[in-house]
């Protein structure tokens, strides 16, 4: 005999269907050119369904970005996870990031067009920046985690240091957008690479010949 599920999961499962048919239609589609009722027909519901558990079609797009956010950051606390050098791991999540973006190549171009729309709608900024900063905040907790257990000081604030990496990322990602193959796959691992030997150079020595960092 089947389970019946309670009112709290149905809810959470339809939000689930919801927020997976947001991301293939808003993939497809574009954030401007997607409509709650595109969403809802691919996730098999009515727009009532959507507008009972979001309240707009951007309220619903930022939800949908937080998941991915989130998904990026387990990526890259997996890649942070192992035991290589920093120089290594740093390496290791460009090569990662470039694969995510060339896998999913719709991904880049929906996060670019959702910047440019934050631009000209402050209301939106608002609301991308706060899901962006709340990234950032976990990116900056990956980074104090490694460097401490490396026993390493960040040569800045470790919020303008996650700031730095995600300007590197958005470049990249920007360079593949417009220039495609052109861009070397290798490219970001190696600026992650150079980026992390100028940074710590000197504490690494230090580390290497038996100094405290």
């Amino acid at each position: 005999m089947t389970e019946r599920l309670t009112r709290k999961q149905r809810q959470e499962h339809t939000r689930t269907c919801l927020l997976e048919a947001a991301a293939r239609v808003f993939a497809r589609r574009g954030l401007a050119q997607a409509s709650v009722d595109e969403v809802a027909a691919d996730a098999g519901f009515t727009k009532g369904a959507v507008y009972a558990n979001f309240g707009s079609k951007e309220e619903l797009f930022l939800e949908m970005l937080d998941r991915k956010f989130a998904a990026r950051l387990e990526e890259l606390e997996a890649v942070l996870a192992s035991g290589q050098s920093p120089e290594e791991q740093a390496r290791a999540a460009g090569r990662e990031f470039l694969a995510t973006i060339s896998g999913d190549p719709e991904w880049g171009r929906l996060f670019y067009e959702a910047a440019l729309h934050a631009s000209r709608n402050e209301a939106f900024r608002e609301k991308l920046q706060g899901s962006y900063a709340q990234m950032r905040a976990g990116m900056v907790e990956l980074l104090r985690a490694r460097l401490e257990a490396d026993g390493l000081e960040p040569p800045v604030p470790y919020d303008q240091l996650a700031m730095m990496f995600f300007a590197m990322a958005n470049g990249v990602g920007f360079e593949r957008l417009v220039e495609g193959d052109a861009v070397p796959d290798d490219l970001f691992a190696t600026m992650l690479g150079l980026f992390t030997r100028g940074a710590w150079s000197q504490q690494l020595d230090g580390v290497a010949d038996g100094d405290p960092a």
